[in-house]
């Protein structure tokens, strides 16, 4: 994927969104317990808030006296994380033993009767405390006094608790984070489906295997399959048109061709055999030019409505067997080497006038073998050979020959022939490479790619 691809732009798009959430997600879960955790822990600390103020009484002497104090062990260990402490407006405390020697220092304000207060307050050994506090009226008469009952706990309690909780959190919310990406690589995937199925679909289009994309497609897909149909047509239709066009036109010439043909015959008779050789060589290049461009046109319209492939085998068959019965192939001896089951992604009139206008050529400049090979042990690109033992072409020649479609010798067609086979290898993607072959003739190679579409 690149970083163009929808699909990854789909995949960290919903990555993001996936990570963002699950962080919002742990954040939120985090401080939500650690609320449920406070409110247990001053649920706690009323329940002995209550056991307090339950037992805690004056004595005779007007000390404060606690009958029953909290039983939680931690009130008994130094700084062990829970404290009470109760006092009175004249300065008389006592207090748990987890305090040690130090005090919970309380807001002067003074509480309603009954009434419970919640603080957060510096604690010991630089933390801070949860703390309650109550204000009882205890003893009668001269003897009864207001007492200040408080009961704390360190907050590193919940710190404790909220740390535990995140180390449990984290892999969890890490292993749902796996799922969900899986879940979004997976609809991605199942979602772009349809996209992919075009494709194939507009490659079976192109290769000949269908005619038009079908409407069998999701809802979302049915507007881009109908406007896909309906620019086929259209292709169809403007192709049709050239293509009739091009006969018109070459209909139209033929006429003409005739008639300076006629003209240059009678000048010839008159001794005008000059002019008469200049007529008909620009005869020659007018129906050069129109035989080329009807051969392209031809071409197009078979793109345009799809490929068949080509057992080439069979038609190398074929195209030798008519050439054994041409005066100039009577004498040749053919040697074909070629797979038998070896399918040519090109339309077989298109491949055989390609192969056709090399086989007529090999046989004309032959002295008495022409061979055909086929290299199909790449795996980019098939190569066909067609090679004669004849005089061949000059190194320096070949460039020219091919970029211009010049004719190889002077009483032929094969300058039209190489530029017709160059048209049809281009539209396949294809090209033709002149070379020298081991008996020092012309060896003549069709290289088409395997795995590039026609283009038309």
């Amino acid at each position: 994927m690149t970083r163009g691809s929808l699909r990854l732009r789909l995949l960290v798009g919903g990555a993001l969104v996936v990570l963002l959430a699950l962080a919002i997600a742990g954040v939120g879960l985090t401080i939500l317990f650690e609320r449920h955790v406070t409110r247990r822990v001053e649920a706690e600390l009323a329940d002995h808030m209550r056991q307090l103020a339950a037992t805690v009484a004056i004595a005779a002497d007007g000390t404060i006296t606690i009958e029953n104090a909290p039983t939680d062990p931690a009130f008994d260990v130094p700084l062990g994380g829970f404290y009470w402490q109760v006092g009175d407006d004249e300065g008389q405390m006592i207090r748990s033993r987890s305090l040690w020697d130090a005090t919970i220092d309380l807001p002067a304000d003074v509480p309603d009767p009954a009434a419970i207060h919640h603080y957060r307050l510096p604690g010991l050994d630089d933390g801070r405390l949860v703390v309650i506090e109550r204000s009882i009226h205890v003893g009668e008469g001269a003897a009864a006094r207001w007492l200040h009952l408080a009961v704390a706990a360190d907050e590193k309690v919940v710190e404790e608790a909220r740390e535990d909780f995140v180390r449990d959190l984290v892999p969890a919310l890490t292993i749902l984070a796996a799922v969900l990406l899986a879940a979004g690589w997976l609809q991605v995937r199942i979602g772009l489906g349809p996209i992919a199925d075009i494709e194939r679909r507009v490659a079976a289009v192109r290769s000949g295997g269908a005619a038009r994309l079908g409407t069998d497609v999701p809802d979302e897909v049915v507007p881009l399959a109908r406007e896909v149909n309906a620019l086929l047509d259209a292709r169809d239709r403007a192709i049709g048109q050239a293509r009739g066009r091009a006969a018109d036109l070459a209909h139209g010439l033929k006429t003409p061709l005739a008639a300076l043909a006629a003209d240059a015959r009678r000048l010839r008779e008159k001794g005008e055999a000059a002019l008469a050789d200049d007529i008909d060589g620009l005869g020659e290049t007018m129906r050069r030019h129109v035989e080329r461009e009807l051969a392209r046109a031809r071409i197009r319209g078979r793109l345009a409505g799809g490929v068949a492939p080509t057992l080439l085998a069979d038609l190398v068959d074929a195209l030798v067997a008519t050439l054994r019965r041409t005066p100039a192939g009577e004498g040749i001896a053919f040697d074909v080497v070629a797979p038998r089951d070896l399918k040519v992604a090109v339309d077989r009139d298109d491949l055989a006038e390609a192969l056709g206008n090399l086989l007529e050529n090999a046989v004309r400049f032959a002295r008495g073998r022409v061979a055909v090979s086929v290299d199909d042990s790449a795996a980019a690109a098939l190569r066909i050979v067609v090679a004669d033992d004849g005089p061949g072409i000059a190194e320096a020649d070949r460039e020219r020959v091919l970029a211009r479609g010049n004719r190889l010798d002077t009483g032929g067609g094969a300058g039209l022939g190489l530029a017709i086979v160059t048209d049809v290898l281009a539209a396949y993607g294809g090209t033709l490479e002149l070379g020298t072959a081991p008996s020092g003739g012309l060896a003549a190679t069709i290289v088409l790619p395997r795995d590039v579409p026609p283009t038309a």
